[in-house]
């Protein structure tokens, strides 16, 4: 593909991501992947660049732009070398006209920014929420050792004990200690939120809103795959993921419950009032998560954040249900606004006298409420609030 191809290609894409977000349609991710499909002329570094052009598009613009080509001319007006590409020829763009008017730039819809900023992110640390995620990895302590482990490219050793950073894009999957279990990739804060869930040898503990089961496989680990582990989800596709994952971790520990929407206590009625611990890693806005889903910032709407917080604090019902007495509740969302936060935390305490609120001891973060956060400019991971709440 010739340059002025490649930017109408990310035109083309960029329109396809503007309407899924506005119709709740296909991620950015996928919708790309089904463009290439479709164009198996394109090689690899015609995919990479253009790829590259579509997300840097995405990153630039604060409101969802009107087409993909007003989200390209506003990045044109902030690379002067792509105004030339716009050249009117038979595989590129047409040539930019004396009125056309490009989208604006900036950090999300206006909104957005407001409650942020009400949430105490603004200025760099919302910047930074836009910036580019590194890759990282768990090292799967039932089957290695983060000392001893060798991988085939250098990396970085992070604070969480078993934290490991890499090159962004390093195709870690095709490795054989990915194949063999021994690594699992899984960001920094992640890692983190799970330190702080203090999962134990022996206890019971319930993975709540488990999904694909990154988080329900830490907790394996960190409980030396010994007790009662029990991954739940409403979603059948994402749990039936986990098994596999499991099975290449060495985590047999794990049993999954599917659980149906607003009935999920009847799946779980042998567990009320004897788990341990109660992880909820809440559904969410996913703000936490730009840096590698930028488009969500055009998918969010009031009306969405506030079916979240609901979704949240029936959640934390549930899980005040099934905690046993000295047991205790993990909430964790990967956002960054305090609706979805301290706000969640501080109205289940006032419904429920008989939990308080624990601040973990943790590597990384800092106070925020009842619970402590994590964001990408102070600590370079994805954005995390995580609080402990423990049963009298």
């Amino acid at each position: 593909m010739m340059p002025a191809a490649r930017v109408q290609a990310a035109i083309e894409l960029l329109d396809a991501i503007i309407d899924g977000a506005k119709r709740e349609g296909a991620p950015a991710d996928r919708l790309i992947s089904a463009y290439f499909k479709q164009r198996r002329y394109a090689g690899s570094k015609d995919r990479r660049a253009v790829r590259e052009l579509v997300y840097r598009a995405i990153r630039h613009c604060g409101e969802i732009p009107r087409t993909g080509r007003a989200a390209m001319l506003a990045l044109a007006q902030d690379d002067a070398q792509l105004v030339p590409l716009f050249d009117g020829s038979t595989h590129g763009p047409p040539a930019i006209g004396g009125k056309e008017q490009p989208a604006d730039a900036g950090i999300a819809p206006e909104w957005l920014i407001k409650s942020l900023a009400a949430s105490g992110i603004e200025g760099e640390a919302a910047q930074a929420m836009l910036g580019r995620a590194p890759l990282d990895v768990r090292v799967n302590t039932l089957k290695a050792d983060r000392e001893t482990l060798e991988l085939p490219e250098a990396f970085e050793k992070l604070e969480a004990p078993n934290a490991l950073r890499l090159a962004a894009g390093t195709n870690v999957d095709q490795w054989p200690v990915y194949r063999e279990g021994k690594i699992e990739v899984q960001d920094h804060g992640s890692q983190i939120a799970c330190l702080a869930a203090d999962a134990r040898s022996g206890e019971t503990v319930i993975d709540l809103c488990a999904g694909a089961g990154g988080k329900t496989l830490s907790l394996a680990a960190a409980m030396g795959n010994m007790g009662e582990l029990i991954a739940a989800d409403t979603d059948r596709g994402r749990l039936s993921k986990l098994k596999p994952r499991a099975e290449r971790a060495g985590a047999g520990m794990v049993q999954t419950v599917l659980l149906d929407p607003k009935s999920e206590l009847e799946a779980l009625e042998g567990f009320v009032g004897k788990a341990d611990l109660v992880l909820v890693d809440a559904p969410c806005s996913g703000t936490g998560t730009w840096r590698r889903k930028p488009e969500a910032k055009w998918r969010l709407t009031q009306a969405s954040l506030e079916g979240y917080a609901r979704l949240q604090d029936e959640l934390l019902e549930i899980a005040a249900k099934l905690v046993k007495p000295g047991g205790r509740i993990a909430f964790v969302t990967c956002s960054l606004l305090d609706t979805e936060g301290k706000d969640r935390v501080a109205e289940f305490l006032e419904r429920n006298e008989g939990f308080t609120a624990e601040t973990p001891e943790l590597p990384l973060g800092v106070p925020h409420g009842d619970g402590v956060r994590l964001d990408p400019f102070q600590h370079g991971t994805d954005g995390f609030f995580v609080a402990i709440m423990r049963c009298a």
